[in-house]
């Protein structure tokens, strides 16, 4: 198979008109090889004999490195506001961020 028997250059141009990408024929034919490329690749890929290989993620395990998610019981009100610099009845008080 030739590389520029997958796609033609009209598919290309449907494909840039559908997407409103502006491409010159110079593009249009670059873009006509990689995308026959890319289509050769995956036909490559197809003809691969998967049959009883199980799906994997990875090809190695992996192990999460992120610790175990431990409840415990949250810092008293007077501790969590112990260093804010302004406080307002149980809470921080900060500036407005935001104009009206």
């Amino acid at each position: 198979m030739s590389k520029n028997d997958n796609i033609t250059i009209e598919e290309v141009r449907h494909l840039a008109l559908l997407t409103r990408i502006n491409m010159s024929e110079e593009e249009i034919e670059q873009m006509r090889d990689q995308m026959s490329d890319i289509l050769s690749s995956i036909e490559i890929l197809s003809e691969v004999e998967t049959d009883g290989v199980e799906p994997t993620g990875h090809s190695v395990d992996v192990h999460s490195v992120m610790r175990e998610d431990i409840s415990s019981d949250s810092i008293k009100l007077d501790e969590a506001l112990a260093n804010a610099p302004r406080q307002e009845n149980s809470f921080i008080r900060v500036r407005a961020v935001l104009e009206e």
